[in-house]
């Protein structure tokens, strides 16, 4: 099975977003609006999933602070963590059930390399092993960190509130609904997500909510 188009540049973007804004007039719209869209492209490997649990229900700000005293003590490697005392890992910030999901994570022994070069479906099924890592941080990281072209994370609130807007829908779509929005955007899906994360972020500066 195909791992399909892997987004590397600027220009894949915006090749995917031309084809988006083609099929559909309110994509070509919202792409007025929003400008061009951002790479959102990042390393890939256990940093990179530390970070992504890390910043699960808190603040940016709170997420960047607890990372800052991680990145400070050493504990943002994965050989550091193994090696460390719970107590030197909740005294960066992280609350205990964090703390499990750092220890499983860094146990897991997951082979990232292995990652870049399997489908989709299989990506999300060997993170989601893993304690701590849920659907949504796993097409996350295949789309931030993989690059995966065709990735869309439906469970994720600001992708559901922005389609309600720009599609002007009665209520915020289901996880599932928007899954299946979402299929009608393929072979895009990702650059669709960088899409609607850019409009959410221009909807609601335009109603003034911060």
């Amino acid at each position: 099975m195909s791992i399909g188009r892997i987004i590397e540049t600027d220009a894949d973007v915006a090749e995917g977003a031309a084809w988006l804004a083609a099929r559909d007039d309110r994509f070509r719209a919202a792409l007025e609006q929003t400008g061009p869209l951002p790479l959102r492209r990042t390393g890939d490997g256990f940093e990179a999933l530390l970070s992504a649990i890390v910043g699960q229900q808190v603040s940016t700000a709170s997420a960047s602070a607890i990372w800052a005293r991680l990145e400070a003590a050493g504990l943002h490697q994965r050989d550091r963590v193994l090696a460390a005392s719970d107590a030197e890992i909740l005294g960066c910030g992280l609350s205990r059930p964090k703390l499990r999901y750092t220890r499983a994570l860094a146990e897991s022994e997951l082979d990232y390399s292995v990652l870049r070069d399997v489908p989709d479906v299989d990506v999300i099924a060997a993170l989601c092993r893993i304690t701590g890592i849920g659907r949504w941080t796993a097409e996350v990281y295949a789309l931030t960190s993989l690059g995966r072209a065709d990735v869309f994370p439906s469970g994720d609130l600001a992708l559901q509130e922005a389609a309600r807007l720009l599609f002007d829908l009665e209520a915020r779509p289901s996880e599932k609904a928007m899954a299946a929005m979402a299929a009608e955007w393929s072979p895009w899906r990702a650059v669709a997500a960088r899409l609607l994360w850019a409009y959410y972020r221009v909807a609601k500066k335009r109603e003034g909510i911060r």
